[in-house]
């Protein structure tokens, strides 16, 4: 129920891929958010320090905002699943994909880079995979896909039953 929450100022609507049961309201002038819905999976975000924040993107468990100007990010939620990135290094992050199983990437195009985090067998782990001129990554619920357009390339990793695998 979000009748008694005050929508005075919000610029921006988040939620959920799939069926996560969460919402996050951003006022970005304001630099704060509110957020309802299932507590355990991101619906309480009262701690959370939104100043600065561009961006939210949300797995079914969890939320990343990004300070991309900062080079900064904040996660909440299940931290088994991408709500906890307190050792993710964000400088340099230009997007942010999630999918619905509770991985995350973090692209770093200028810097050929990329972080990934949360839930290792559905992306959440991608230190083997080279980005290097890695232009667009796209999630399905359970792996990721990033293209090298200049080069016609691309690497995948994460489920390989279901996208992970474009060897």
């Amino acid at each position: 129920n979000c009748s008694s929450i005050d929508f005075t100022g919000v610029t921006d609507i988040f939620t959920k891929p799939l069926w996560g049961g969460c919402f996050v309201a951003l006022k970005k002038d304001l630099g704060q958010a509110v957020c309802w819905g299932d507590a355990d999976n991101g619906g309480n975000c009262s701690s959370i320090d939104f100043s600065g924040v561009k961006d939210i993107f949300s797995s079914d468990n969890s939320s990343v905002a990004l300070k991309k100007d900062l080079g900064q990010a904040v996660c909440w939620g299940d931290a088994d699943y991408g709500g906890n990135c307190s050792r993710v290094d964000f400088t340099g992050a230009t997007d942010i994909v999630s999918n619905w199983q509770g991985a995350f990437v973090a692209l770093k195009k200028d810097l050929g880079q990329a972080v990934c985090w949360g839930d290792a067998d559905y992306g959440g782990n991608c230190s083997s995979v080279d980005f290097t001129g890695a232009t667009d990554i796209c999630g399905n619920g359970v792996a990721y896909f990033a293209l090298n357009v200049d080069l016609g390339q691309a690497v995948c990793w994460g489920h390989a039953d279901y996208g992970g695998n474009c060897s």
